[in-house]
């Protein structure tokens, strides 16, 4: 009987007739939770949908940055909170961080792991394929991709597909979460041998955020069907999925509150005008409805950052495995509920100001992996946060090394070298950045691969 890492072996010795790809990049680098959502989005309304589409319709003459139209919602309606502002700065229609230019690479203002290595997407291929073999292989099989940024990491996916997996033709699909109209047109280029928007059946109307239709399709270059959509709720459900998350709740909205003598306040942003800058962090007078609905009662912290869009995506996955069948795998740099402020800035791959010309820097904060837990509500098995090097050793990234080593120029095999270290150095990215994931419940105590017992 063949082990798991019999299997994973045997997937390499497969994968080593792969031609390698272009080098790549390198990074500088008690109530329940669900009571808590439910009574938020209830309440507040803050969160009615999981779109992460912001309104732009407080402002009635065409801004001329994002510092305005934030400005004019401030003197429209007092200061934001923090979860307001960053998604005025990231995903606001006009002109948010994400919406109109390729954030990406040595050019933009970050790297991810995907973009550094070929190793990295393959390496999630074949774990993914794995998993849905130790499930019995179930068609059609769907491929969710949470902000996929380039289209690399599902384009690697595909590839690994196309190569190891005895899928039938037209059984497997792939499904993007996207808002950027910028950055979908990237993906449909890498995933589509050059398409464009004029040569992609583009399916976007006035009654799709009613019908939940994608707004863009196509296929790939090794013919699996491609769709595109706006919200995490419009992907078709009933069918067997894996849903991956990289480095994608990171940049969700967060809250932020800080303890006072006086209790929970929450941080907020307002306009400066006796000071340097012109924003500036204050703390709300009393307690605001996040303040009262976010905070757990046997909170320790002194300052705590509560992302609500991130436990209602974990919430909406939750219920898809637990009722469709599945996984999901959230890939990010994250704590378990000890971290306190890790809200920051990046711009041209150093630290930012948050509050400095906002609009033209990426805005992250790390992931409350015991928050997502909690939202869980025991609907899934949960598995993890293990450290990403400790994930990519266990599923064989050095024999990958090896057989790319073997076929590759003296340059190629600098970078693939300097690609390794950076993904599984602890000093690097291989401690900082987690794997979490979720499985439907099962009677065997099944442990997924990457996950030690």
């Amino acid at each position: 009987m063949l082990t798991r890492e019999m299997v994973i072996s045997k997937m390499w010795r497969t994968l080593s007739r792969l031609v390698q790809s272009s080098s790549r990049s390198r990074r500088h680098i008690n109530p329940s939770a669900r009571d808590m959502l439910q009574r938020l989005k209830t309440s507040t309304g803050l969160y009615p949908n999981l779109s992460l589409h912001t309104s732009n319709s407080v402002h009635n003459a065409e801004p001329r940055s994002t510092l305005d139209i934030i400005k004019t919602r401030i003197s429209a309606a007092g200061p934001l909170t923090v979860s307001e502002y960053m998604s005025t700065v990231l995903t606001n229609p006009a002109m948010g961080y994400y919406m109109k230019k390729d954030v990406f690479g040595k050019q933009g203002d970050f790297i991810t792991s995907p973009e550094i290595s070929q190793m990295f997407g393959e390496l999630l291929a074949v774990w993914i394929i794995h998993e849905w073999t130790q499930m019995g292989s179930p068609t059609p099989f769907q491929l969710v991709e949470l902000g996929p940024g380039r289209g690399t990491l599902a384009d690697d996916i595909l590839r690994v597909f196309n190569q190891l997996s005895k899928i039938p033709e037209g059984a497997l699909s792939l499904h993007l979460v996207e808002i950027s109209p910028k950055l979908s047109s990237m993906q449909a280029e890498k995933l589509t041998n050059g398409g464009t928007a004029d040569d992609i059946n583009s399916t976007r109307g006035k009654d799709d955020d009613v019908r939940g239709n994608p707004y863009r399709s196509s296929s790939s270059k090794t013919g699996v069907s491609i769709h595109w959509y706006d919200a995490l709720s419009k992907v078709p459900r009933g069918k067997c999925t894996c849903y991956i998350a990289h480095e994608f709740l990171d940049a969700l909205p967060i809250h932020k509150f800080q303890r006072t003598d006086s209790g929970w306040r929450e941080v907020l942003v307002d306009t400066n005008d006796d000071g340097p800058g012109e924003l500036r962090f204050v703390l709300s007078a009393g307690s605001t409805p996040s303040s009262t609905v976010l905070i757990r009662p046997d909170e320790k912290r002194n300052h705590v950052e509560v992302s609500p869009q991130s436990g209602i995506v974990v919430e909406e996955l939750s219920d898809r495995i637990s009722n469709d069948g599945g996984m999901a795998l959230v890939v990010d740099y994250g704590h378990t509920g000890d971290k306190e402020d890790t809200l920051r800035g990046f711009k041209e791959h150093r630290l930012h100001d948050i509050l400095d010309d906002p609009g033209t820097a990426d805005l992250t904060a790390d992931v409350d992996f015991s928050y997502l837990e909690h939202t869980t509500g025991e609907e899934v098995s949960t598995f993890g946060p293990v450290p990403q090097g400790q994930f990519l050793q266990i599923l064989g990234i050095q024999e990958r090394l090896k057989m790319l080593l073997h076929q590759a120029s003296p340059d190629q095999q600098t970078d693939l070298v300097s690609g390794y270290r950076m993904l599984v150095d602890p000093a690097q990215m291989g401690e900082r950045f987690k794997m979490w994931a979720m499985f439907p419940h099962r009677t065997d105590n099944y442990i997924p691969a990457g996950f030690p017992p």
